[in-house]
């Protein structure tokens, strides 16, 4: 057990899970389903296969010991997952990367502390004990900050003008970004319901010799197999719908090898949130509940600096900067309070 490595290791994946959209940026002249498509198969298949791959010593001997019931919840959760993941794509496009973040992310705290204890049958005691009530209390604080982050971007669309908008945010859509970071965020935390029911394939990994730091690699192999069965099927549905199966081959005013990289880049930051997640997770002993949190707690703090860095706000008024600093400060306050909680429950 070490925690500051672990907390160490989830500002890693945090700063990864809060940057790995930058690439796409870099994109030109590709639809949209064509680059997350891309960059989703580095991030859902290549990567967690060859980390997977060289962390455990028998990969396949060990997924062929795995029963119907070991693979199929993680996957299924995947599978609702993987349509948050689609969504907050979405969210990204229409909200940008700092307000995008908090609001979707705020939603992923809330209900990834959530999950867990319906999925086990615990939410009854949740309600009944000094714990759960702190829970709960960490839950309501992270509405109020969702709450802020809304309005400072309904403050922030009032203020700028249509070009100001569309400068940094090409696709700027705040009433359409608002209802997709919710649905985005609710089904998101499916990945945590995901980990918890993928605890017998990481004790497994580790029976056979994986080492503790990567027993989660294979977990994320059968999470992320069902996030991309709901991302292809979404994307190949809009290539077809749109003619963008040319994106993939054509030359004329398009980067393509460049297209690729940037897309196989941001794919492949995007599995390092979760592979140092899965890290730190090993490391945090009997601090482990607080993960979800500090994990997410990272992710709007690097989104928001990205979002500044990158100036998204830029036109805003100080009064709009002040609320949505205010917000994500307690949306960040949320995730301590709702770890607090889960850690009075070892003194229950």
């Amino acid at each position: 057990m070490n925690p500051i490595l672990g907390i160490f290791f989830h500002a890693v994946g945090g700063f990864a899970a809060g940057s790995f959209y930058i690439p796409y940026s870099k994109v030109k002249n590709w639809s949209w389903e064509v680059y997350w498509l891309v960059g989703g198969f580095f991030a859902w298949i290549l990567a967690p296969w060859i980390v997977s791959l060289i962390a455990v010593p028998d990969l396949f001997a060990l997924l062929r010991s795995l029963s119907l019931d070991n693979l199929i919840w993680p996957y299924i959760f995947g599978v609702l997952w993987g349509i948050g993941g689609l969504t907050f794509g979405l969210t990204m496009r229409y909200l940008g990367i700092s307000l995008g973040m908090a609001m979707a992310l705020g939603l992923t705290a809330t209900f990834g502390t959530l999950v867990p204890p319906v999925y086990f049958g615990q939410f009854g005691m949740l309600i009944s004990h000094l714990s759960g009530l702190v829970t709960l209390g960490g839950v309501l604080i992270a509405l109020i900050g969702i709450a802020l982050t809304g309005k400072a971007g309904i403050e922030k669309d009032k203020e700028m003008t249509s070009e100001q908008k569309k400068e940094h945010i090409k696709e700027f859509d705040l009433k359409k970004g608002i209802w997709v970071a919710l649905f985005a965020g609710v089904m998101s935390a499916c990945f945590a319901f995901g980990i918890a029911a993928g605890k017998p394939i990481a004790a497994l990994a580790i029976e056979m010799g994986t080492s503790k730091l990567f027993s989660n690699s294979p977990v994320f192999i059968v999470i992320l197999a069902g996030g991309f069965t709901t991302n292809f099927l979404w994307c190949i549905s809009l290539t077809l719908k749109n003619g963008s199966i040319k994106d993939y081959i054509k030359t004329a005013d398009t980067p393509r090898l460049a297209n690729y990289f940037f897309s196989a880049l941001a794919g492949t930051t995007w599995y390092f949130q979760f592979m140092f997640y899965g890290m730190g997770t090993t490391k945090m002993g009997k601090y482990d509940f607080a993960s979800w949190s500090i994990h997410m707690s990272f992710i709007i703090v690097f989104s928001t600096m990205w979002g500044l860095i990158l100036k998204e706000w830029k036109g805003s008024s100080s009064r709009t900067i002040r609320i949505v600093l205010i917000g994500l400060t307690i949306l960040i306050l949320s995730t301590f309070v709702i770890g607090a909680g889960n850690y009075i429950q070892i003194f229950e």
